[in-house]
């Protein structure tokens, strides 16, 4: 059984060596992201920084205004200040997202409409979910989360007393040992997060898949046609009334309707909630015709496997410890490359020897 399971640890490593390099280290860069962007184009993610933010409804007259036929679909409310909000819109007669950044406090347009490759980190994300091939991407990093998964179960079962390997690494062993224990070592420190991060981003791109089969099934992708809300509503007078139905209710995110069952619906956070809550894990939803409150989602009274599919967000991007978690989930993130070439070299390691010995044992054979 442990040969068997050896052997299938051995290929499946091999069959999955470049992908989950390649999954590893755009994962490990975006855990920084937003400073990465601050680098690269600080000018459009930052705020100007003042007292108080514009209010919403002039922000959204704005956008319209300035950016017809665009309809907007989306918007991200930052709690940290200095960011700047993005906002997410579809042309009318197409389906195809951009995103813009705006300034809150000045209302300054920071950015041109653009799609989900045109910036760096934007395309590392894609990358990241899809290697840039669609829904085909998404099945097939779906496939490799599944095998990450399997060798790092099958690592620990393998070496069943992976404590013993918490600190064994024997730098001056030959080097076919120092690598076994850098393997051994590696995966028993890495294994509990390269498992977070295999499970969590393998459930995104499932329901990804499932709500696109969905979609397919019911042929219900709509085209932006037309505004699917009522524009005289007060976007400022709802975000105001959402506290009146989820106490200490905080905004992080508006869908604006663009289907045709869809409604207004605020995204946010509430107090006394697990530190691995998602910013996105309450909803207030509203008639997107007459303001009307329509109902609420609270994550502190959902059922258990609501709560921690929620986590999944904080759990995959490192972000429920402030920055030392993140610095973790970026070192760990790189791990794969590690062991990536520290089992490779082991096979070939035993592969060669394998040879040597089928060679000698025929080199006997042929003396007989």
């Amino acid at each position: 059984m442990k040969k068997t399971l050896f052997r299938w640890h051995s290929y499946i490593g091999l069959i999955s060596l470049l992908p989950l390099i390649l999954i590893s280290v755009t994962g490990s860069l975006l855990v920084f992201k937003y400073e990465i962007d601050t680098l690269l184009r600080g000018e459009m993610v930052n705020a100007s920084v003042t007292s108080t933010r514009l209010p919403m409804d002039e922000l959204i007259t704005s956008v319209n205004q300035a950016h017809d036929p665009f309809e907007i679909v989306g918007w991200v409310l930052f709690q940290e200040k200095e960011k700047s909000d993005v906002v997410y819109l579809i042309p009318r007669g197409t389906e195809d997202w951009y995103h813009i950044y705006v300034d809150p406090y000045s209302g300054e347009f920071l950015s041109e409409p653009a799609q989900a490759t045109d910036y760096l980190t934007d395309w590392l994300v894609e990358f990241h979910a899809s290697f840039l091939l669609s829904e085909g991407g998404v099945a097939i990093v779906f496939v490799y989360s599944l095998l990450l998964i399997f060798l790092g179960i099958s690592g620990l079962i393998l070496h069943r007393k992976f404590w013993r390997n918490l600190f064994k690494l024997r730098t001056q062993a030959r080097r076919v040992l120092y690598y076994s224990d850098l393997h051994k070592l590696v995966g028993a420190w890495g294994s509990p997060v390269l498992l977070v991060l295999g499970i969590t981003g393998g459930y995104w791109n499932i329901a990804h898949l499932l709500h696109e089969y969905e979609h397919y099934v019911e042929d219900d992708h709509y085209v932006m046609e037309y505004r699917h809300y009522n524009e005289s509503l007060s976007f400022d007078e709802l975000i105001a009334d959402t506290e009146n139905h989820l106490e200490g209710f905080v905004a992080t995110y508006i869908r604006f309707p663009h289907e045709e069952d869809d409604h207004i619906k605020f995204y946010g956070e509430v107090p006394d909630t697990l530190f691995v809550t998602s910013q996105y894990s309450s909803t207030v939803e509203y008639h997107r015709e007459t303001g009307a409150f329509l109902g609420t989602y609270d994550i502190r009274q959902a059922p258990a496997l609501h709560v921690v599919i929620d986590s999944f967000r904080k759990l995959h991007f490192g972000t429920f410890g402030g920055v030392t978690s993140r610095v973790i989930w970026l070192i760990v993130g790189l791990l794969p490359v590690v062991l990536a070439v520290s089992g490779l070299y082991l096979w070939l390691k035993r592969r060669k020897a394998r040879a040597a010995k089928r060679n000698k044992a025929k080199r006997k054979q042929a003396s007989i």
